[in-house]
């Protein structure tokens, strides 16, 4: 991984530097493009010699669902002539903490047993920004075998409410 990290991250700093007017919207689009060439299928395609550049953007783009931005289809284009299309999904995380520090948030990952309906999540969001000091970019992942509560994953803080983690002390502490 710190393989992909490393060739990642001249392109990362490289699209961050290009779109300091819209980093919002290269965000989007990127975040989206990074899905998309997450697919097993495509990485296939995209590595096959027989395959031009024009091909695999065209498959992007269509498989995107909307007309790409140039500066897209631009920045695809290089990371296919360069033979990057791999490294995409690692791009888009290395150009989202850039923006992250440039917005001073970072991104949280809020595990549930259960839905968190959006009251609630506003609810947990603002008391983990409380907690945590600074803006968060939450998302929320269902996670049952927690059985309740909640674990929070913040850069490499993790805060564990979980009934899983109380469980896990209580066995810890009547084994000692």
């Amino acid at each position: 991984m710190a393989e992909l990290a490393t060739i990642a991250r001249p392109y990362a700093e490289a699209l961050f530097k290009a779109s300091s007017s819209d980093v919002a919207g290269t965000s989007a689009w990127l975040e989206k493009m990074a899905v998309i060439a997450a697919s097993p299928e495509l990485q296939q395609f995209a590595d096959n010699p027989k395959a031009t550049a024009e091909q695999v953007l065209g498959v992007v783009a269509g498989a995107f669902g909307a007309p790409l931005p140039a500066h897209a289809q631009n920045f695809l284009g290089a990371l296919l002539e360069n033979g990057r299309f791999s490294v995409l999904p690692e791009i888009a995380k290395q150009f989202r903490a850039l923006a992250n520090a440039k917005s001073g948030s970072s991104d949280a990952v809020v595990y549930s047993a259960f839905p968190i309906d959006a009251s609630a999540l506003a609810n947990v969001a603002a008391a983990l920004e409380k907690r945590f000091g600074r803006k968060l970019q939450v998302t929320v992942q269902q996670e049952p075998e927690l059985i309740g509560g909640i674990r929070v994953v913040v850069g490499d803080e993790v805060l564990d409410t979980s009934v899983k983690a109380r469980l896990e002390q209580m066995k810890v502490a009547l084994a000692a």
